[in-house]
């Protein structure tokens, strides 16, 4: 399997990453550094790549994707093959995670710092150890701090041979300009529910209206789509969050699905917790030699202090993403409602909800509903001020009884 079969819909990035994979290519081959290369090729390569696009369209896989065909070491490539076969040593351990020169930057926190983009930066200065090109992959650029992005400036705007930075954000407004204008730009659009859909039928082996409701309800979101579609229990906490509308009929009731919502994003942040947190600290204290009963080795101390930090932050960052993305259903209800109130006759993104859908939408105005999607809204942004998540939640439960 190809690394471009995971882009779903994403047919003209995909072109435009295998042209320039291709023309990397030459450039290796011709023994040529970084920099664009000559005659046609000029214009096909680029040492620093920027990644945009709505949640779960794929820019971390576009961008994975990529880096595996920059170090694809197929037998084809010399007759003209497409580079990223999928197949060969480079594309195996780079989709792996194993590749030693291809470095993934994933901030399990709020943000990147700067310690850890100097490191980057530095790491780039080198050649490649074994690859055709030393690529890092920073799935987050919009969560750099602003020292962190600084230092990823000069990283950028003076780039090492056969170095290739590939940047992840949501929009192209969340870099800085001074670095995405050093960067190619390139735009994913939110896939078609049909292609999704197909995809968790061929891959997943989802049965049909299984995963065309899930494609509808993932609304564009590959990873979202998938887990509705394989997690009985992603299903049940979306099922969970859309009984709210019904919900708020009085304030106990909205208080109540509240609560209901904030403590189910805390026990998924405890869920992964429990999993993750305790096999990174007995991973670290394996690392150290730490024998069970005997005194801590020296600096373990301070080791196992700043992972716990670390994993403080991660929770927090987890339990804000589970209510995003309960937020984010929550729009998707309203937005529906509107459409039936309206009178719209296209397809609906909970259409296994339609039930609740009528009773919400004959129960008011189209005035209201755009009201409460307004309380939806101001809650997210309540969320991003670092708002106490259940005073958010709450104002917001208050307002859709109110509409």
């Amino acid at each position: 399997m190809a690394v471009w079969d995971d882009l779903v819909g994403q047919e003209r990035v995909v072109e435009q990453l295998t042209a320039a994979a291709r023309a990397a290519g030459a450039t290796v081959a011709a023994g040529r550094g970084s920099g664009p290369a000559e005659g046609a090729n000029a214009s096909l390569m680029t040492h620093a790549w920027l990644f945009t696009g709505p949640p779960g369209a794929g820019q971390v896989t576009a961008a994975r994707a990529f880096a595996a065909a920059l170090q694809c070491t197929s037998p084809d490539l010399a007759l003209g093959g497409t580079p990223g076969c999928g197949f060969c040593d480079g594309c195996h351990t780079v989709l792996a995670g194993s590749h030693a020169d291809v470095k993934y930057v994933r901030s399990d926190g709020l943000s990147i710092g700067v310690g850890d983009m100097r490191d980057l930066v530095l790491r780039a200065s080198s050649y490649p150890t074994g690859g055709r090109w030393s690529v890092i992959l920073v799935d987050a650029a919009h969560r750099l701090t602003e020292a962190a992005a600084n230092a990823l400036l000069k990283g950028v705007e003076e780039p090492s041979p056969r170095t290739v930075w590939l940047l992840c954000a949501p929009s192209v407004q969340d870099v800085l300009p001074t670095i995405r204008s050093r960067c190619r730009l390139l735009v994913l659009r939110t896939p078609a529910a049909e292609a999704v859909a197909d995809m968790l039928v061929r891959r997943d082996g989802v049965e049909p209206e299984t995963a065309r409701l899930a494609a509808l309800a993932g609304q564009g979101d590959i990873e979202r789509s998938r887990r509705l579609a394989v997690d009985e229990q992603a299903r049940t906490r979306r099922t969970e969050v859309l009984r709210i509308p019904l919900e708020v009929a009085d304030i106990g009731g909205c208080l109540a699905a509240a609560q209901r919502l904030v403590d189910t994003a805390k026990a998924d942040a405890e869920a992964l917790a429990e999993t993750q947190d305790t096999k990174e600290t007995d991973d670290l204290k394996a690392a150290y030699g730490a024998a069970e009963g005997s005194k801590a080795p020296r600096g373990m101390a301070g080791a196992v202090k700043e992972l716990e930090k670390r994993q403080k932050s991660r929770a927090t960052r987890t339990r804000r993403e589970t209510l995003g993305v309960a937020l984010l259903d929550l729009l998707a209800f309203y937005r529906d409602v509107l459409a039936l109130q309206l009178g719209s006759t296209g397809v609906l993104a909970n259409e296994d909800q339609r039930q609740a859908l009528n009773r919400v939408a004959q129960a008011g105005p189209p005035e209201g509903t755009l009201r409460r999607i307004e309380a939806v809204l101001a809650c997210r942004q309540a969320l991003d001020r670092n708002v106490d998540p259940l005073l958010a939640v709450e104002a917001m439960t208050v307002a859709l009884r109110a509409g």
